[in-house]
């Protein structure tokens, strides 16, 4: 490929007009959720949490789309971004619906800057599920204290992720029983102000687990549950073509990459870390940029000489001893 691709030449040479050439990020162009291809079974498992009002339970390799899916359901019932919540190891179920800052509370009264009868709302933060369940009332209906934290117009109905469950602490899943259930929430601080959801206005809410610990049995029977598994061969190819539509349909790059991508994929290579379906379409993205339109014809076998496969092999492998090991299977895979 012609040097136009370089962004970076590592010479030693100062060149800030650079800097104004550097193109928007190609990841991108894989964030509209109109174009998340959903399978069967997920459909049949969304519905099923929808009939019920439970939440929907995803599970799967991490790269699957089980986030995504969260944008995409907003997004085709119209509901403007979902609502996220990134669980992480310090989550207490308190924090699924609001934050108080009560030591910054404390060292504004000791330090004058606000008096003792501020408001404790003042220093309320509310979070992803609890933002929910305040956009199910009017405002003009909510607790005063509460009020200036809704948001403005009718009652609406939300999207909430809750992504990555696992990652929380032992007793986080056991803590939210009730509270996912019946979608309320108290603030002690507020005079254990309670709220909860309107019954008609309820959150539609995706959790999403890459199963790195089992979850209570209570709290899966309160869960609608699916495994998102991972794409087959026909199944990448429309996912290609929908998410990256400037490919033609089964192009000869779109064929080798994913022939090589499986290939990478299989127990015989080797690697520790699979690259999925999140990393085919980034690396499609790039060879596309290194291999320029030619690809499309003549796939990556015609062209690979020219190293572009290798050059982009860090969007694919991300540990040292795997790239050393991709390196191989690539070797082989492009000598036939």
């Amino acid at each position: 490929m012609s040097s136009t691709f370089e962004l970076f030449h590592g010479d030693g040479r100062q060149n800030p007009e650079l800097a104004a050439q550097l193109p928007a990020p190609l990841y991108t162009a894989l964030r509209h959720p109109g174009r998340y291809l959903v399978d069967d079974g997920l459909r049949d498992a969304c519905n099923v949490a929808l009939l019920l009002g439970q939440p929907l339970l995803l599970t799967g390799e991490p790269g699957t789309g089980k986030s995504r899916f969260a944008h995409a359901l907003a997004w085709e019932f119209g509901l403007g971004e979902p609502l996220v919540y990134e669980v992480k190891s310090t989550s207490t179920a308190r924090s699924l619906f609001y934050h108080y800052d009560a030591l910054q509370r404390y060292q504004d009264i000791q330090t004058g800057l606000q008096a003792k009868d501020v408001p404790p709302s003042q220093y309320l933060t509310i979070q992803a599920l609890g933002q929910a369940i305040l956009n199910s009332h009017a405002p003009a209906d909510l607790p005063a204290a509460l009020a200036g934290l809704a948001h403005s117009g009718a009652p609406q109905r939300s999207v909430v992720l809750l992504d990555e469950l696992d990652k929380a602490p032992r007793d986080f899943p056991n803590d939210v029983l009730n509270e996912l259930e019946d979608l309320y929430f108290r603030i002690p601080e507020l005079g254990d102000l309670r709220l909860q959801a309107q019954p008609e206005l309820r959150p539609l809410m995706v959790l999403t687990s890459n199963s790195e610990r089992d979850l209570p049995d209570a709290f899966l029977r309160r869960c609608v549950y699916y495994h998102v598994p991972f794409p087959d061969p026909e199944k990448l190819e429309e996912i290609v073509a929908l998410q990256l539509r400037e490919f033609p349909a089964s192009s000869a790059l779109s064929r080798d990459a994913i022939d090589l991508f499986l290939r990478l994929r299989q127990p015989v290579s080797g690697l520790r870390k699979k690259p999925a379906t999140a990393e085919l379409l980034l690396w499609l993205l790039t060879l596309r940029r290194l291999l320029g339109d030619s690809a499309d014809a003549n796939g990556l076998r015609d062209l690979g000489q020219n190293g572009a496969v290798q050059r982009s092999l860090s969007s694919l492998i991300k540990t040292a001893d795997d790239r050393v090991r991709a390196e191989q299977v690539v070797n082989q895979w492009l000598s036939g």
